[in-house]
């Protein structure tokens, strides 16, 4: 296996782990990374949602606990069963269009300029709503919310199959203009992150498995690994981070990184594909 290959894996894990559950895309961050890397062939771009698995498994531990009482709760638990129902019906409304428009998005919209107005428009969405959002909080805790909650998270998080959007950046902002707490929004991002991930994952392996071959395994892996850890330190740095402070930083950031892209597109410092 070419060394070279494996290194270009390791990055791009890194990247995805690191801002996966952060509101600033960690699709348009890997479709511009893997430009960069000239790691974006039809293989590449499956292995950019692959690694998301990676990423989704550091919640699953850093939740074993939460999961595993739902799971084992979920027949005679009224708790674990609305926390399941939740995550049912917050999956949906991206689950039906993906399915309807995954096509016309990726052929579209997986180019470093798209992503970067989406970077810079979400950047002001975060700012518009960090000034405007409702200072009464309806909903404390994830075990607080109801079906209509889950479903409000769910239509929001529809709007991350946009590239550069960000899926926990829908999710968590659309949550608390929703009326649910900072810590709420966050922690339920993460939850819905587990069957989103998986789905998507399994998904495009499965309708691309003519691209692959054993060969690819090392790839994946490393892949696989740098993103799982990665996304743990980075899960726990958020968690902290949220008590204190909120995403006003996030928002900057999305706003001078499209704003970089799009500089060296115009310029022609950069070629980007498409």
């Amino acid at each position: 296996m070419d060394p070279i290959i494996l290194l270009k894996a390791l990055i791009l894990g890194v990247v995805e782990g690191l801002t996966e559950f952060l509101p600033i895309s960690s699709t348009g961050h890997l479709i511009i990374a893997g430009q960069l890397l000239d790691f974006h062939d039809e293989k590449g771009k499956v292995f950019e949602i692959a690694i998301q698995t990676g990423a989704m498994l550091a919640i699953v531990w850093e939740y074993r606990a939460r999961f595993a009482s739902a799971l084992t709760g979920i027949t005679h638990d009224p708790k674990a069963q609305r926390f399941i129902l939740n995550l049912i019906v917050a999956f949906m409304p991206a689950a039906v269009l993906g399915l309807a428009f995954g096509k016309y998005i990726k052929a579209h919209l997986f180019h470093a300029v798209p992503v970067a107005l989406a970077f810079i428009v979400g950047g002001f969405v975060i700012l518009w709503v960090e000034r405007r959002r409702p200072r009464t909080v309806v909903v404390e805790t994830v075990d607080d919310m109801t079906w209509k909650d889950a479903l409000k998270v769910g239509i929001a998080q529809s709007f991350a199959l946009i590239p550069g959007t960000s899926r926990s950046g829908a999710t968590i902002i659309g949550g608390m203009l929703f009326g649910l707490s900072r810590k709420a929004a966050t922690e339920f991002s993460f939850f819905l992150a587990v069957p989103t991930l998986i789905a998507a994952g399994l998904y495009d392996l499965l309708k691309h498995r003519d691209l692959l071959s054993a060969a690819d395994v090392p790839v994946f892996g490393v892949g696989l690994i740098a993103a799982f850890i990665s996304a743990f330190i980075c899960v726990r740095w958020l968690i902290r981070y949220i008590a204190t402070h909120d995403f006003t930083v996030f928002a900057w950031y999305r706003i001078a990184f499209g704003a970089i892209v799009l500089f060296t597109a115009y310029t022609g410092l950069v070629t980007w594909a498409g």
